[in-house]
């Protein structure tokens, strides 16, 4: 192979998308079904360019590109295959910042590297073509005829069901209405927990730990596959979650909301969770492959948090990972999923009639993204050296 592709220019676009029949909860952040209502809100696509031509994509959160200013010269005139480099110099260099922006820029000298040496990404993580198992992933409880009731959720399950999924996450309640989760808990596992793998993940909205406890002695009950961030330490305490787990059965899935490989061996070390949280829009490709190694050193499994390509490429690379997120689905509309590439999607009816998907195959990250589309609602646009 000869020379290697030096990195010459970055370029954020960050445009505006709406999502549909979706409206916001008690305090305006969870996301659930609100008839007749959009939400309008913006992401961003970081590019990195190369003197041989070939530019690696990101599409991302636009908060992950809030911190380019700070590391973007360091970026210009490397060589965008020393990822390793890269990372763990950016790491350092944001860790005032929570490490924010690191997972763009590595998703996209993945990117570069698939196309460089002519390979989707799961060939160069060494992974092999299989079919990954969805579990239908739901948005919040609503109280606007939607996912209102647990015999709502129960109905969903079914659907679910039916239409090939083989496990479903219920994203419950906000405001910790207790007695609700609990009653939606039972309602979906007598409907269908004889034949789904059942989730919950009050994403971090119970109360106290108390509360923690009924939710999760509710899970035991029922059986439930695992219970993920349920109260509202914020999903980082680990003394508190190693006394939940001396506590109740349910195996939990912690770490989503710590960033990078430490705190999250940490976490395990701890007795503080049962199975790791990977997020590639956290930790980037890199950063979620160590901890998937450190995992399986651990003998434990990590499950990976949203969906989308790179995701897909790294659960195809991985032995000890079980279900990829469908989500944030809802029976009264489209759910949250946009289209921004021109060949993959996901959503609802993404799976196959075994309830899976599968990695693309094509270079790198082996999508197209709809740039019609992202310029014509693009509301802003930086770029840094040559572009």
């Amino acid at each position: 192979m000869g020379a290697k592709p030096i990195i010459t220019g970055i370029e954020i676009t960050e445009f505006s998308y709406q999502l549909h029949e979706l409206g916001t909860d008690y305090n305006g952040f969870n996301l659930v079904y609100v008839p007749g209502s959009t939400v309008t809100r913006t992401s961003a696509v970081l590019q990195v360019h190369t003197d041989q031509g070939i530019t690696g994509e990101c599409l991302s959160g636009g908060i992950n590109v809030a911190t380019l200013p700070m590391f973007a010269d360091y970026l210009l005139g490397r060589n965008a295959l020393e990822r390793e480099r890269i990372n763990q110099d950016v790491k350092r260099a944001l860790r005032q910042a929570a490490r924010v922006g690191l997972s763009v820029v590595d998703v996209a000298l993945w990117d570069i590297a698939g196309k460089f040496y002519d390979a989707p990404l799961w060939e160069l993580l060494g992974g092999h073509v299989r079919p990954l198992k969805c579990y239908a992933s739901t948005t919040h409880g609503d109280h606007n005829g939607g996912l209102s009731s647990p015999e709502a959720y129960a109905d969903y399950a079914e659907l679910c069901l039916e239409r090939g999924y083989p496990a479903f996450k219920i994203h419950g309640w906000g405001n910790s209405l207790v007695k609700l989760e609990i009653a939606t808990i039972e309602a979906v596992a007598a409907r269908v927990g004889d034949r789904m793998d059942l989730m919950l993940d009050p994403a971090c909205e119970l109360n106290t730990f108390g509360d923690t406890i009924q939710v999760g002695r509710a899970c035991d009950a029922a059986g439930f596959y695992w219970l993920e961030d349920p109260f509202k330490d914020g999903g980082i305490s680990q003394f508190a979650h190693r006394k939940l787990r001396q506590i109740i059965r349910t195996p939990l899935l912690m770490t989503e909301h710590v960033r990078t490989l430490e705190p999250h061996v940490d976490f395990a070390l701890a007795d503080a969770t049962d199975f790791l949280r990977g997020d590639i829009g956290y930790d980037g490709i890199t950063g979620v492959m160590k901890l998937a190694h450190a995992a399986e050193g651990l003998g434990i499994d990590i499950e990976m948090h949203g969906c989308g390509p790179a995701v897909r490429h790294v659960m195809t690379s991985l032995r000890n990972t079980n279900y990829y997120e469908m989500g944030l689905l809802n029976p009264k509309g489209p759910g949250t999923f946009t289209r921004e590439y021109i060949d993959f999607s996901d959503g609802f009816d993404a799976i196959d009639n075994q309830g899976c998907v599968y990695a693309p195959t094509g270079p790198g990250l082996g999508v197209t993204l709809d740039w019609d589309h992202i310029k014509a609602h693009q509301v802003s646009h930086v770029a840094y050296g040559q572009v």
